[in-house]
């Protein structure tokens, strides 16, 4: 007597929903942010605040009005750049509409919140 196989079952059909908001693809979570301020951490030491103007399927992208941050044992050097076009190769993270210097301000206002609360 043979033990019957059993059943094979199909996985559950997806809504596309992923903790409550719309799921995307990469390239179209990008696309949603061209005319949009876009925080880059580029390999190294070196990020970049800019607009997108646009990008490939590499995500190799143009910037307008950028701000180059390159980080050093002295400080941070900031260069001011009209228009870049940046190898996708490059590229760890995108942050759509972020910006160094204000996740910095951010940071130094939850530190001082912090420190008034823990007096």
């Amino acid at each position: 007597m043979s033990a019957a196989a059993p059943k094979a079952t199909s996985a559950p059909a997806t809504s596309g929903v992923v903790s409550g908001g719309p799921s995307y693809l990469p390239l179209a979570l990008v696309d949603k942010c061209i005319g949009s301020r876009m925080w880059i951490i580029m390999k190294g030491d070196k990020e970049l605040a800019g607009t997108l103007r646009g990008f490939d399927d590499f995500v190799n992208m143009v910037l307008d009005d950028v701000t180059e941050y390159t980080f050093t044992p002295t400080g941070v050097k900031k260069t001011k750049l009209q228009s870049i076009l940046l190898n996708g190769n490059s590229i760890t993270m995108l942050v759509p509409g972020g910006d160094p210097e204000e996740a910095q301000q951010a940071e130094s206002v939850a530190e001082t919140g912090e420190a008034k609360t823990s007096e």
